[in-house]
């Protein structure tokens, strides 16, 4: 049974069913299949982890890049998030996990945001800015880090209203280039 671990897994998957059917526990390779069984746990929580850290990259994005948002952004924190809901749905004992992975997965998310958008990462905040519940919940998306251009540009010129003079008011933005 082992041979058939190495060699064809699925096969090994189909005839452990197969003896665990038919109560045939001797031919059963039991170490195996208790690393198997965990495993299918890790496997779980890996996948909340992964998607958990594709959500809050995007939502770093969504925030930082408010001129560069599209469709596909939208998509990816709305799959992200049906994906984590699915995994719980699956195992609702996993529906703390995604809280007691969120600090370790925001700081993998904000180094992968930084070089995906080429900001620096400092501009991202170091710990989490989003509550779990925000992050998962399925209408929430992050407001914009940083005034609008044309905003800025309107009030680097106008001041912060059309009577004061040009150089008054203004508020340096940490707007990336």
């Amino acid at each position: 049974m082992s041979e058939t671990y190495l060699r064809d897994f699925s096969l090994w998957v189909d005839q452990t069913a197969q003896l665990l059917r038919e109560h045939r526990w001797q031919e059963i390779d039991v170490p195996k299949l208790v690393e198997e069984v965990e495993d299918l746990g890790k496997s779980e929580r890996r996948g909340i982890a992964s998607q958990l850290i594709r959500l809050l990259r995007h939502l770093l994005k969504w925030q930082y890049q408010p001129q560069r948002r599209s469709d596909s952004w939208l998509d990816s924190i709305t799959d992200a998030r049906t994906q984590i809901e699915l995994i719980i749905e699956d195992s609702p004992s996993l529906k703390i996990y995604p809280a007691e992975k969120l600090a370790e997965s925001y700081h993998r998310a904000r180094r992968q945001a930084a070089k995906q958008t080429e900001i620096d990462i400092s501009v991202f905040p170091e710990a989490c800015p989003y509550p779990v519940e925000q992050v998962l919940a399925e209408d929430w998306l992050p407001e914009c880090a940083f005034e609008p251009m044309e905003q800025a540009a309107g009030r680097l010129f106008y001041g912060s209203d059309r009577h004061s003079t040009p150089h008054r008011n203004i508020i340096p933005l940490p707007y990336p280039h």
